[in-house]
């Protein structure tokens, strides 16, 4: 019977000895002294094409994660929403449009129109937030994120975004490679794989990262607020 580490969306597609053999990552997860929420690439790109399943828009539309970016959107709305009003700090990350020739990916990309990185609507940055531009798949690569972070005291970061397997991963890894709690939030992250959604926030969850349903980081933040 699994417990409440494993208790996520990989549970299905994973076998009883697999967890076994996982056993010895099990651990507390939880939410840092001084968080930010770390929005990586909410950009129209992956929105294109409607509620569809990828294998439907990808042809006209190759950068789309279809059905499950439009799952995402209102789980994130509510995180966004959460966290300005625990006046935790935002950072969004998009791709760099003025760079042709390096990609986060070896993906073909064929077309990117004027509005295809600008945050999508419904999570528009505020004032305040920070808007970091990368070229490769993690937030840190080539920008200057990590600066921020030290020079704001911060000891944990909140993830949100897409892909799960690619840009969300990329980051995961080498936050952690710098000393700091992560936390991924389930509903609130995507990718045009299900499956490849499923066994990476698994992979993370156990060896660089603690995935965390949105409630749960609800009660976490609200907890925090009254101590």
């Amino acid at each position: 019977m699994l417990d409440s580490f494993e208790d996520h969306c990989w549970k299905d597609v994973l076998t009883e000895d697999v967890f076994e053999i996982y056993r010895a990552y099990r651990r507390k997860v939880y939410i840092g002294r001084k968080p930010v929420l770390l929005a990586i690439d909410l950009y129209n790109m992956a929105f294109e094409g409607g509620p569809q399943p990828p294998h439907k828009v990808v042809k006209e539309f190759p950068s789309s994660c279809g059905v499950y970016a439009w799952n995402a959107i209102e789980p994130i709305k509510e995180l966004l929403s959460i966290t300005r009003f625990y006046r935790i700090p935002v950072i969004y990350t998009t791709g760099d449009k003025r760079n042709k020739e390096v990609g986060a990916t070896k993906r073909q990309v064929s077309r990117i129109d004027e509005g295809s990185y600008e945050i999508r609507e419904e999570f528009q940055p505020e004032p305040e937030d920070l808007i970091i531009c990368k070229a490769r798949a993690s937030a840190f690569f080539g920008t200057p994120l990590i600066a921020h972070l030290i020079q704001q005291g911060v000891d944990s970061l909140i993830v949100c975004g897409e892909t799960t397997s690619g840009c969300v991963r990329a980051s995961v890894v080498e936050a952690y490679s710098y000393g700091f709690n992560t936390v991924l939030v389930e509903e609130c992250c995507f990718d045009r794989s299900i499956l490849s959604h499923k066994i990476n926030l698994f992979d993370m969850h156990h060896k660089y990262a603690g995935v965390m349903h949105l409630e749960e980081v609800k009660g976490h933040l609200q907890r925090k607020k009254v101590m």
